[in-house]
């Protein structure tokens, strides 16, 4: 049984490299299920970036990352007092967005390294610009590695940065290191460009693991395939088929990814409507698989199982064999492979 995620190695690390020089200060971002990849494999990846820090999302994440990767190693959650996961090494960067964690940090560990955040219109995490002033006098002995901001996908994130940048010039927080997410390489030169004291990092991980989806392939095993005639009953659920077809038996299923969709944001009337569309084909029992076969994506002929997919094929469609592989489109955030072959 096989789930694979195919690399054009030699393509992806050109792309990598491409991002990397062009993008000075760059900080990989690691988090999650690493981008699809795994976070072992895209640290070790990062290392031969030449990079010397990477991010990550958590503490449950640092204690792997910290044996993977030789740098500094930054995490994005804010530190908090009550986390059990936390581990302390030198180098460890914790990110801090209130006083009372400052000042607990301070009291307990206070040669640690320190990321001081500001709440931009994310709106989840960081500091007030007006409480930077008693940030700074709860900060001890830490010492404060750089100021970051998250900002949103989308909206006007050169002014809100710039904004920040003025914001951390007036205040008494000891950095010039500003940490960014979010910015165009238009934008990224253009605050360098008006801010040039300021040593601007871009936290990059989306657009530099996942840059160039052509690199990529998803593939999935066909793992059985049966004739079946129109009524005829399958599955778990016993679902009556629309027509003659087959039913193909496909490697990849929910502990996968396959089936489990994040919320959408339909900004148009166009993607309203099709939402529509697709929320009414799905309450009359049909629902569209990630599938590609025969150059169509085909229905689910049920739900997916947990490793494996059941979908209808039309009787006048290419049937593919046993132990044949058909493509898969997947979102990779949310994708876990049995297996990542770099090729």
């Amino acid at each position: 049984m096989s789930f694979e995620l195919r690399v054009d190695a030699e393509r992806w690390r050109r792309g990598l490299r491409a991002l990397t020089e062009s993008t000075p200060g760059i900080v990989p971002v690691i988090k999650g299920n690493g981008y699809g990849f795994g976070r072992d494999l895209l640290a070790a990846e990062a290392a031969d970036l030449g990079v010397g820090s990477i991010a990550v999302g958590t503490y449950a994440e640092v204690p792997g990352a910290l044996k993977a990767f030789a740098g500094d190693v930054m995490v994005l959650s804010p530190w908090r007092p009550f986390d059990g996961d936390v581990v302390y090494d030198k180098r460890l960067i914790h990110t801090l967005g209130r006083v009372d964690d400052i000042a607990a940090l301070a009291a307990d560990h206070a040669d640690s390294r320190v990321i001081i955040e500001g709440e931009t219109s994310m709106a989840r995490h960081g500091f007030d610009r007006h409480e930077l002033a008693a940030a700074v006098e709860a900060l001890g002995d830490l010492k404060v590695e750089g100021f970051a901001i998250h900002l949103p996908m989308t909206g006007h994130n050169l002014a809100e940065a710039e904004s920040w940048a003025a914001a951390l010039a007036a205040s008494q927080v000891e950095t010039t290191t500003f940490f960014v997410s979010h910015l165009t390489p238009d934008e990224l030169a253009t605050i360098r460009e008006r801010r040039p004291h300021l040593d601007v990092r871009p936290r990059i991980g989306t657009t530099l693991w996942l840059g160039d989806l052509g690199a990529l392939s998803v593939r999935a095993t066909v793992l059985d395939r049966h004739q079946l005639a129109r009524g005829e009953r399958v599955g778990y659920r016993q679902r009556s088929m629309p027509r003659d077809g087959h039913l193909l038996i496909i490697a990849g299923g929910t502990s996968h990814g396959i089936g489990l969709e994040a919320p959408k944001a339909s900004a148009g009337a166009i993607q309203r409507g099709k939402s529509l569309a697709k929320g009414g084909l799905e309450a009359a029992g049909f629902s569209l698989s990630p599938f590609t076969i025969d150059g169509k994506q085909r229905w689910f002929a049920e739900p997916p199982h947990m490793q494996a997919s059941m979908v209808f094929l039309p009787a006048s469609a290419a049937v593919p064999e046993v132990g044949d592989t058909v493509e898969v489109a997947v979102r990779f955030t949310t994708a876990t492979f049995d297996a990542v072959v770099l090729a």
